[in-house]
Formats: structure tokens, sequence, C-alpha cells
């Protein structure tokens, strides 16, 4: 009875943890100002070695600027590909070390999670990344904590096109246009947590590019989006 008591305990104080920090108001931004038709494409789980340089390089080649959320040991394993991101324009941000869900890390590793890519990251791009991604969306209450620590700003997204399951290339351009709105962010993968993600999303691209263009949106990054700086557009 005793071990059955400590275990439902246990469990309470995980979901306040976990789930809990999923109810605080107002600590995740999930959408940018709806002033102006401008949205950001963010991009998670990266660097890939391959698919990472080619995405960043079919961005620019539209004039487009976005944000890529990376791994600090994936950026660590292949750091010419968060030079190719760099060198083409795109903004760094961070989504933690391991790529491990902070629903199972305490305290302590979500600190690490938060600090090592931090610092990493900011060696690789040459600037301290500005917002965080954690893994999945999953928060804990550790978390923002070390967030204000590192001046790091969460971040999720409002639109999703390929979350859990994979979703064929025109099912996610067209999933895009259909729920754009005025200061979304979308949240899309140029590495693989799903098998074959980053190749589905290089062949969504054009076509989700000019939906949004034909829909009168300007593609920009986070720190535009939500500072409201001048949009980082050519030729819209």
């Amino acid at each position: 009875m005793r071990l059955a008591r400590l275990g439902v305990a246990a469990a309470a104080l995980w979901v306040g943890y976990a789930w809990g920090a999923h109810l605080l108001p107002a600590r995740a931004t999930r959408r940018g100002p709806a002033a102006g038709r401008r949205i950001a494409l963010t991009f998670d789980d990266g660097p890939d070695p391959r698919w990472t340089p080619r995405i960043a390089g079919l961005l620019a080649d539209r004039g487009i600027r976005s944000t890529f959320f990376f791994v600090g040991e994936r950026a660590e394993a292949h750091p010419s590909a968060v030079r190719a991101v760099v060198e083409a324009g795109h903004e760094v941000a961070s989504h933690g070390w391991s790529h491990r869900s902070l629903w199972f890390c305490g305290p302590r590793r979500t600190v690490d999670e938060v600090l090592r890519a931090q610092a990493r990251l900011a060696e690789l791009s040459g600037r301290a990344p500005r917002f965080f991604r954690p893994p999945w969306g999953m928060l804990n209450t550790a978390l923002f904590s070390v967030l204000r620590r590192a001046d790091l700003r969460c971040v999720l997204w409002s639109i999703q096109p390929e979350g859990l399951r994979p979703q064929a290339p025109n099912a996610q351009a067209a999933h895009v246009v259909a729920h754009a709105h005025p200061g979304a962010i979308v949240d899309l993968h140029d590495a693989e947590g799903l098998a074959g993600a980053p190749e589905r999303l290089a062949a969504a691209l054009p076509a989700m590019i000019d939906g949004l263009r034909e829909g009168g949106y300007t593609l920009t990054t986070l720190t535009d989006l939500l500072d409201g700086a001048a949009p980082s557009l050519r030729g819209a």
C-alpha cells in the first residue's frame, strides 16, 4: 500500500513538472503579431549534412531568410552545414543539445540541454541564438528559469504540416497555404525525425512558397516577425 501511494505521488509530481508547464500562461510564443501579412518558416531537427544546405540554398535563391532550430550535437557533428545556413543569411536558433524530450529531463539535465547547445551554437554560427524550441514542443517547469539565464525566448508554432505521421509534399504545401494567417509560425523539418522528412520538405517548399506569396504573405525570420523589423524578403 505504501509503495502504491509513493507511486501515485511520484506520478503526480511528474504530471505537475511536465504537463503543468504547458498550463503556465504566456510562457511560450506560438505566433507573431497579426499586423501585416508576415509569416516565419522555421526548420527543426538539423543540421543534416545533405538536406540542410540544400534547403537553405533553395530559400536563399528565392530571396527568403528563415530560422533554423539546430540540435547542438548534430551541429557539432556537421559544422559545415551550420556555416552554409549562416552564409545564406538565415538565423540559427536552438533545439536543445540532444533532442531528448524535456518531459524526461530533470532540472539538471534541462540546464545542460539548454546551456550546452547555446554555447556550441554560438561558437559555430558566430552569434548566440535568441530562440529555443523544445523537441516535440514538450516543456517542463525547470525550463523557463534556464531560458531567462540564457536570454532565450521559447518559441513553438501555429502551423505544422508534418508531425508524427509522414505527409506527402503536395499535402504539406496545401496544409500550410490553407492554414496561413498573419503572424503564423510554421514548423518544418530539414532533418530526419520521421524517415524521409527533409526530402519531402524540399519537394514541398516551392509550391508552399508560391502559395503563400500568392496569398500576399511576406516570409521572414523569427527575429523580424517577433521584433517587428523590416521584412527580410526580396522581390515579393
